[in-house]
């Protein structure tokens, strides 16, 4: 009954060793039984404004609205050194206000590209968990969960739920600096 999506992708083949769909197959497809029809990659190697816009459509028709958004029961959501969240980078903050549901982003270094959901869509899920690991992630959570300074430069500020639960998971390493 689980159906599993992304939340961004590169936009590099799913065997390249880059692939967010690769990193998931090695490490729970590949030990699990699940069927092939519940999961909706996002097909990286395709035309990004093209795939953009079929990854749209593909959640339009197998996720339930709320709100008129997409209401996605959980998301994981992973945190960048540099704030980030799905790929929606610092130098593009407006991804955090856009109507569309997918949108393609640029690497603000490497210039690559990839698919995002935008965050209407990401807050419009019913509980997201921040996953964070490690202690080059620790100085940004602590900005961000204690609301320091600069955080709403940060585009992992900018998730709220509209009507969910925000969790944030740290190990010990990440969770450093918070007091």
């Amino acid at each position: 009954k689980i159906k599993f999506f992304w939340g961004d992708e590169r936009c590099v083949p799913p065997n390249d060793p880059e692939s967010n769909y690769l990193m998931t197959d090695k490490s729970l497809f590949s030990k699990i039984q699940i069927p092939s029809k519940n999961i909706f990659r996002i097909q990286g190697e395709d035309n990004p404004d093209k795939e953009a816009k079929r990854y749209s459509n593909v959640i339009t028709n197998e996720i339930g609205f709320k709100n008129n958004i997409p209401n996605f029961d959980l998301m994981l959501l992973g945190l960048g050194e540099d704030g980030h969240t799905a790929s929606i980078f610092p130098n593009q903050l407006e991804l955090f206000s856009s109507n569309k549901i997918c949108a393609v982003a640029d690497h603000p270094a490497t210039k690559q590209k990839r698919i995002t959901l935008t965050g209407k869509v990401i807050n419009n899920s019913s509980k997201i968990i921040f996953l964070v690991t490690g202690k080059s992630k620790s100085v940004i959570a602590d900005k961000i969960i204690n609301k320091k300074k600069d955080y709403k430069n940060f585009p992992a500020s900018f998730v709220n739920p509209v009507q969910g639960e925000l969790i944030w998971m740290l190990d010990e390493p990440a969770a450093e600096m918070l007091k």
